[in-house]
């Protein structure tokens, strides 16, 4: 068999497989709870970051899944689920707060590109989720990301005693939004929050 042929049936086989991930989401979950598992134990693969991949998705994309995160430069969400080029559509914004441009990011992802998974990823110790906890007014644009997080506050404050409340309040707006993602859109969607102490990513299942 000649090397182009070889080479013709690798990408070929690379094709089905992300497309089997699109068409099965929970093991598309499973990809990033292994690439996770990698990351906390510091042996990265690094997948899909050569010049071959890059050529590959060049001309269209297919990636797994759509992850919302926060735009905390501790949280980089392809090196966190240890994946590569064209694998993740993120759309990161400061305390992982929904308006009608990330969801407009959203809405592309899915109709345009096909992806059936969306995972809401939050961390510990967010600075928009601790702003909005101490309340106070917050500055210029500040206002607008502080706000969409009130919503999250106020059900922590109700449901918590002697807890973090940070850390609640963090955990509520996740899911917040995936239960809004859900009654909006037909897709598998997920809540996660990250550890920035271990780099274990908890799925909220």
């Amino acid at each position: 068999m000649t090397k182009s042929k070889i080479s013709g049936l690798l990408i070929l086989a690379a094709f089905i497989f992300s497309t089997s991930l699109l068409a099965n989401p929970s093991g598309v979950i499973k990809e990033l709870k292994d690439g996770n598992a990698r990351y906390v134990k510091g042996a990265m693969s690094h997948p899909h970051q050569n010049i071959k991949r890059r050529n590959e998705i060049a001309s269209s994309q297919h990636p797994k899944s759509i992850v919302l995160s926060c735009s905390d430069s501790r949280v980089p969400p392809e090196l966190v689920f240890d994946q590569g080029l064209g694998d993740l559509f993120v759309v990161r914004v400061a305390g992982n707060v929904l308006d009608d441009v990330n969801l407009g990011s959203i809405e592309y992802a899915i109709e345009h590109v096909g992806v059936k998974t969306i995972v809401v990823l939050g961390h510990s110790r967010c600075g928009a989720v601790t702003a909005a906890v101490k309340g106070g007014e917050a500055h210029g644009h500040v206002k607008s990301v502080v706000d969409k997080l009130k919503s999250a506050v106020n059900e922590a404050k109700k449901n918590c005693d002697k807890c973090d409340l940070v850390e609640t309040a963090g955990h509520a707006n996740v899911q917040q939004i995936v239960k809004k993602l859900r009654s909006m859109y037909d897709a598998d969607i997920v809540g996660a929050y990250y550890d920035l102490d271990s780099g274990h990513v908890e799925f909220l299942e």
